[in-house]
């Protein structure tokens, strides 16, 4: 399978990690899945960064998130992942691991359904797990190739598992925007945010500037941000951020 070609862009010393907190929970699909726009049955990426230091002080840093998507005529079916943790002094400090899937089926040109669950695992910021399930209506404005835009809503369910051993379910309400410009033949600037609406809401952030070097690799750099209104009392910032730089590649 071709997704064994992404290997190499994982082992390479090609990325650079800075994190500032580790996130909670990044939960912000920022891919553009419509199928009316699709230029080929299946679309992937993948993308590492690595950042390693040794002598007085020993400390690694290590990133990795993956997306794919498969497109039939009017139906879009996706997967993704993520993988984040730092350590300093054989200590770890961070350690954070995502998988989720997300299925869409354009009504009209513009009009779509959508279906999405994640799985979200971040000891560190005090959840030992958070599965999220959402369902409904999203409306394509815009549909490229230049410029791309999307909004979608829908209700949700939230299943909580702390590090303290408590657990909570919640209903909540979710909605989303996702822009993409496309603004010259190797770059591409995108913009996701996403709400999860509930006694404790959590408003995830994603900017990322993706610049191809060719037909198969690019360097994204990306900008996380995660804010939560009533976070665990393990990790009680509200608000958590990470800026990374890796290498990609499109399979």
């Amino acid at each position: 399978m071709k997704l064994f070609k992404t290997v190499p862009a994982l082992v390479m010393a090609a990325g650079v990690l800075a994190s500032m907190n580790a996130v909670a929970d990044d939960t912000v699909f920022t891919v553009m899945d419509d199928p009316a726009s699709a230029k080929k049955p299946f679309e992937g990426n993948v993308n590492g960064g690595y950042l390693g230091q040794s002598g007085n002080t020993k400390s690694s840093s290590l990133t990795a998130d993956s997306t794919l998507t498969w497109y039939g005529d009017s139906t879009a079916w996706s997967l993704w992942g993520n993988a984040s943790n730092t350590s300093s002094n054989d200590e770890r400090s961070s350690e954070k691991y995502a998988v989720g899937g997300r299925s869409r089926y354009n009504m009209t040109d513009y009009d779509y359904l959508f279906g999405q669950a994640s799985w979200l695992t971040d000891r560190y910021n005090g959840y030992h797990a958070r599965d999220i399930a959402t369902a409904g209506y999203g409306r394509q404005f815009l549909n490229g190739p230049v410029h791309s835009f999307r909004l979608e809503f829908g209700p949700g369910v939230r299943y909580d598992k702390y590090t303290n051993g408590d657990t909570k379910t919640t209903a909540l309400g979710y909605a989303s925007g996702t822009y993409a410009w496309q603004f010259s033949d190797n770059a591409k600037f995108t913009q996701g945010v996403s709400v999860f609406g509930a006694d404790d809401t959590t408003v995830n952030s994603e900017t990322a500037l993706n610049v191809a070097i060719n037909s198969h690799f690019a360097l994204k750099v990306a900008y996380n941000v995660t804010w939560n209104s009533e976070p665990p009392s393990s990790a009680p910032d509200h608000t958590d951020r990470r800026t990374s730089i890796t290498l990609g590649y499109s399979i």
